[in-house]
């Protein structure tokens, strides 16, 4: 299942899950401070910084296959 997962529909994920977090935390009343946002920004930011460096693009289309259309017209 998590194969077909894309890196979009994951930082989306990871998004929402923060958004739970702070308002968890904004419904049992917990104090806003500098540092308390400083923590949360980093901890919404960084994740998907590192999900977009390391995850896998998809392959790249070799100049053979752009001319001849190798997944196209060509191949039905």
């Amino acid at each position: 299942m998590l194969k077909n997962i894309t890196r979009s529909r994951m930082i989306q994920a990871w998004f929402a899950a923060v958004a739970l977090v702070v308002a968890a935390g904004i419904a049992r009343g917990v104090d806003m401070t500098f540092g308390t946002g400083a923590l949360l920004a980093a901890l919404c930011l960084v994740p998907p910084a590192i999900i977009l460096m390391l995850w896998p693009a998809a392959e790249r289309r070799t100049i053979a296959e752009v001319l001849h259309d190798a997944e196209g017209r060509g191949s039905r």
